[in-house]
């Protein structure tokens, strides 16, 4: 993967509204384009030198990092992945992600290749990849499953 940094188009940034999952304004999520100032591109074969954990339904991790609770993965969505291959979670300290390509929703909104997102400690959702889709994922406190 490389990242182009760019010159901004713009002497301030549009953001977008902190929404939660029944649209109302507070701090569910927090959440920013970035294309209009860094360009991503995913190197060709780097994606295979990665060690993938497979789950047998389209969604694929890759640990980066970790230290403690904290941990970096990159997720790989096939194109034909199933729908729910994401199972609904918990972030306890919250989460950071950023759309390397491809787009993702869940019950608070939206994401599309370039938007870099924060959801609250605590936050709950089950995403959902729309094609081929690549995230890059930070949890500060780890994630747990929830029914």
């Amino acid at each position: 993967m490389s990242i182009t940094f760019a010159a901004p188009r713009f002497s301030s940034f549009p953001t977008r509204d902190i929404q939660n999952a029944k649209g109302a304004k507070d701090a569910a999520v927090l959440r920013r384009c970035l294309k209009d100032i860094i360009h991503f591109e995913i190197l060709p074969g780097a994606m295979d030198r990665l060690s993938w954990r497979d789950f047998g339904n389209g969604l694929s991790m890759a640990r980066l990092a970790r230290e403690g609770k904290r941990e970096m993965v990159l997720y790989r969505i096939r194109a034909d992945a199933d729908r729910h291959a994401f199972l609904k979670h918990e972030h306890i300290g919250g989460e950071f992600y950023l759309v390397l390509k491809g787009k993702i929703d869940d019950e608070m909104g939206e994401y599309e290749e370039g938007d870099l997102v924060f959801l609250d400690p605590k936050s709950v959702h089950a995403p959902r990849a729309f094609g081929e889709t690549v995230v890059l994922v930070i949890w500060p406190e780890g994630v747990q499953i929830v029914d």
